[in-house]
């Protein structure tokens, strides 16, 4: 009988109790207004524990904090995080390489197929499933073999030594007459990187541009013996010009259109011309602008350093190793120097 008091007593205390902790917390929430409770992991998972507990229906009547489906919801990714085990380390390092170099073969081979592509992987010690290597081939956007097209670089690296590429670029030049662009003609080698500059005018027409082609064509060891000539498709290589190419042997192949990297090699040399000295300069007169133009062939071929070319001069110069003492040779007032080992 003491036993059943007691134990009535106890439960109705702790009733009481919680009915007190409900009300102060509809009070300090009500404190709050507007504002949200900031609580941390740790509050979260502690809460959420004691919710699984309680159930949903006897949550409804207590929780004030939070909605019982929240609570609910922190227990779950609480179990879920319980069970969610590390990776191991390298473990993606190793995947993300595996397709790096599953993309870069079949870039780099254009004809190899799935199959193909397993075997190499084979001969360097990875083993790779060919619906694997499809999956990651049609995530990077490359399509199957017959439909896979073959890159620029590879095109010209295939042809290296026969093509050169020729191009126009302008500049303005101040004269008396005011503000007056020129039209600068050159072609470049595409394997040695060597450039000839055929001439500059303020009126391209027709009749310069067949000038500049006798000019170029007119000698037997010239830059463009034995080579074919790669143009945009820009209406100073009229039909007219590309004649005169043809009449002296060489045949010139039209760019397709909207395809800058068709002639990037001869962009780039347009690209050095301008940041390295033209663009560091106000040409004020035709001389003032022919002469630099001279300066910077003159310092690409012979002082220049190329990267298509692992870093070297086109006309190399004999190596010396650990010279004493270093002297710069400046062109331009400076503009361009080269250093060399001194005398």
């Amino acid at each position: 009988m003491v036993l059943c008091v007691l134990t009535g007593w106890l439960d109705r205390r702790e009733r009481e109790a919680v009915a007190y902790l409900i009300e102060e917390n509809r009070y300090l929430q009500r404190q709050l207004g507007t504002r949200r409770l900031r609580l941390t992991d740790d509050d979260r998972r502690r809460l959420a524990a004691r919710a699984y507990r309680l159930g949903r229906a006897a949550l409804r009547e207590i929780a004030t904090i939070a909605t019982p489906d929240t609570l609910l919801r922190w227990h779950r990714q609480l179990i879920a995080r319980t069970w969610t085990y590390a990776s191991r380390p390298g473990r993606r390092g190793i995947l993300l390489e595996m397709r790096r170099l599953v993309v870069r073969m079949a870039e780099e081979n254009p004809t190899w197929g799935y199959t193909r592509i397993q075997g190499a992987r084979k001969n360097v010690g990875h083993r790779v499933g060919r619906s694997t290597i499809r999956r990651i081939l049609k995530a990077a956007g490359l399509p199957p073999v017959p439909q896979r097209p073959t890159s620029w670089t590879t095109f010209l690296k295939a042809h290296w030594g026969v093509i050169a590429g020729a191009d126009v670029f302008t500049t303005d030049v101040w004269t008396w007459r005011g503000l007056v662009t020129y039209y600068t003609v050159f072609v470049i080698d595409l394997a040695s990187r060597r450039v000839d500059v055929l001439g500059s005018t303020p009126h391209p027409t027709e009749l310069f541009m067949e000038h500049t082609v006798r000019m170029v064509t007119a000698t037997d060891d010239g830059l463009l013996v034995r080579h074919r000539v790669m143009c945009d498709r820009a209406r100073k290589w009229s039909a007219a010009v590309r004649r005169r190419f043809a009449g002296a042997g060489l045949r010139v192949v039209l760019t397709p259109a909207r395809a800058p990297n068709a002639t990037a090699y001869a962009e780039r040399v347009v690209r050095s011309i301008k940041e390295e000295c033209l663009d560091r300069m106000i040409p004020l007169g035709e001389r003032r602008f022919r002469h630099p133009l001279t300066e910077f062939v003159e310092h690409y071929h012979r002082e220049r350093n190329h990267q298509g070319l692992d870093n070297r001069l086109i006309a190399d110069p004999p190596v010396v190793e650990s010279p004493s003492r270093v002297r710069r040779r400046p062109r331009l007032g400076g503009l361009l120097n080269f250093y060399e080992p001194a005398a």
